[in-house]
Parts: structure tokens; sequence; C-alpha cells
């Protein structure tokens, strides 16, 4: 079986967006947002089928399914904003797990906000995992755009939220919104700056020996972590850390959201393959077909299939990994037969 940890829900249906924009305008204007439009099945069926085919194309089972990444705008409006934002589209995620059980595994947006306290989004993140099935959470470290006012993530304001995961026994994707800010290209420059930030605040703290339990997973590959794993070490070193091996590895992972073959060939030269998990990030950051191979950049498959990984690593890659640091997502499946 092969799952792609990392699909966000990119193509929604244009009522579902439209509707973002009245509610935008309507914080702007001080006055209530319209009521959210009825969207029929036929219409997120329809949604779907692009990313259901490259699905097929690429031969993968099972997609771990989550709200658009840069579409979350922490940023934007007020908590009661996010609140609201978050839920329609984790409602909007869930209608699609339903239709397609088989294909899709529902992950959550949460209703996080600047200089609100993380511990207000435990509620939706229960709402998700105890009554739509939902198997993770997208953490933002930096609910403010790329203005990074928010604390580190092993800082203690988060750890009500961190408590709530290990109860409910669910990782979390650490992954920022959209860029406020004109030196950061979202997904160029803002979402490989956050991967990296999170690693080296990880191998600062003692965060995972208050929760040796607590799991994340750092998307694109790690960021810059891979290509500078010798800096992380020597740093550890200075800083009288353990090793990243031994201080980091047991609770996070990495994704294979790296689109050139020169990229997973490093990340698994790097990281042990233990911490890998497959992901394209599909339909996501890099739509395009590489005028060097004639496929698709976010064809990760096609990259992790000429590693000439064992048959146990390719399991472990495709489908083991995932299904230990997502316990739920495992008790799904085997409560299928799977």
């Amino acid at each position: 079986m092969i799952i792609d940890c990392h699909g966000h829900y990119t193509t929604v249906p244009a009522a579902h967006t439209s509707w973002r924009d009245a509610q935008r305008a309507a914080y702007g204007a001080g006055t209530a947002a319209p009521a959210y439009p009825e969207i029929g099945d036929d219409e997120l069926r329809e949604s779907v089928q692009g990313q259901l085919g490259l699905m097929a194309d690429r031969g993968v089972d099972l997609t771990v399914f989550s709200p658009r990444a840069s579409a979350m705008g922490h940023h934007i409006g007020d908590e009661a904003v996010s609140t609201e934002w978050a839920r329609v589209n984790n409602d909007l995620v869930h209608r699609v797990t339903t239709l397609y059980p088989e294909k899709f595994i529902g992950v959550c947006q949460l209703p996080q906000s600047p200089g609100v306290p993380v511990e207000h989004s435990v509620a939706e993140l229960r709402r998700c995992v105890e009554e739509l099935g939902f198997v993770g959470c997208n953490l933002n470290p930096d609910p403010s755009g790329g203005h990074w006012t928010a604390p580190p993530l092993t800082d203690k304001s988060w750890y009500p939220f961190y408590e709530a995961m290990v109860e409910l026994d669910v990782p979390a994707m650490v992954h920022v919104s959209a860029s406020d800010n004109p030196s950061f290209h979202a997904t160029g420059a803002h979402y490989l700056n956050a991967d990296t930030t999170a690693f080296m605040q990880f191998l600062q703290s003692d965060l995972f020996t208050d929760f040796p339990d607590l799991r994340f997973v750092i998307p694109h590959g790690g960021g810059a972590v891979p290509y500078h794993w010798g800096r992380y070490r020597g740093l550890a070193d200075m800083l009288g850390r353990p090793e990243p091996d031994e201080g980091v590895l047991p609770n996070v992972f990495f994704d294979t959201c790296v689109y050139h073959q020169p990229g997973i060939n490093l990340l698994f030269d790097v990281i042990n393959v233990d911490n890998v998990l497959f992901g394209s990030e599909m339909v996501g950051a890099v739509r395009g077909i590489d005028s060097r191979t004639g496929h698709h950049f976010d064809d990760t498959r096609r990259y992790v299939d000429a590693l000439g990984l064992s048959d146990e690593d390719k399991t472990k890659v495709y489908e083991g990994n995932v299904r230990r640091v997502y316990p739920r997502l495992d008790q799904a499946l085997k409560a299928r037969g799977v």
C-alpha cells in the first residue's frame, strides 16, 4: 500500500473560496459574515477528480488530506474569524473523506490566531479527531504570517496543546500558511524557513524529555536540515545537546516533498529510513512539468523508486512509517481489514 502523508485540498469548489472572500470583507467592514453556502456532494466529487486521477496515475492508494495550507491565513481577522474558517475547512475535508473513504483520511486545520493562546485550538482538534475521525493536525509555528511573533514551539505556552495531542495520540505536521511578509515568498522561502527553524528549536530544547510520546512531521524534506546535517550535529555539540539522531529524530519525521532526484538522494543518505514518510504535497506547491525530465516535479514516487531501496525499506517509507506515526490512521486501516 502507498500512503501519501501530505496532501492538501487545493481544488475546493469556487463557492467555498468566494465565501472566504466575503468573510474577510465582512470583517474589514465590521459586519457579520454571510451564511456559508450550500455545496452539493456532486460539486465535491467533481472538485477532486483531478487529484484522484493523479493518485491513480502514480499508484497512490491513500492520501492524508488537509485543508490548503496557504489558505489557512491565521494572520487574517481575529480569533472568531479563524475559528469559523477552520471549522468550515475541516467540515469540507471531512465530507470528501466520507465520499471517498478508501482514498482520503483527514488531518485538520487549527483555528490559530496571533497572540491567542494555542490551547484555544484544542476544542477544534478534539472535534476533528473524536467526531470526524481525523488522524492528525497541521500546526502553524508562525500564525503572524511571516513576522514570527509567536514563541518557539518549545515554549511552555504550547504545552496545553501538546498534552491534548498526546492524549489523543495524534501527530502534528509543522506547517505555516501564507506569508504576509514581502521578504518571504510563501512556498519558496516561508515554508522552508519554518521547517528549518522548527528543527533547530527542537534541537535546543528538552521538549521531548517532557513529552516523550509527542510526534511531529517536518514537511518538504525537512527544509535545509538534511543539507546542513553536519552543522546541526556541530551545534548540538557546542550547545551541550544530544546528537540530533538521539535528541530529535525519535520524535520528528520528514516527508519526501522534495522535487528533484539529487534532493531525495541526499535526504535518504542523511536521514534514517525509519524517519522518512512518503509525501508529495499533491496537488500543491509545484504543479508543473520538469523540462529536464518530462515528468511532474511533484511526482515524488518516481524519485523514491529510483533509490533502489530494499523491499523492506520501501514498505517502511510508503506505508509502515506513516502508520506508526499516525496510529489513528493505522487503526482505521485495520478496521477495514487493511
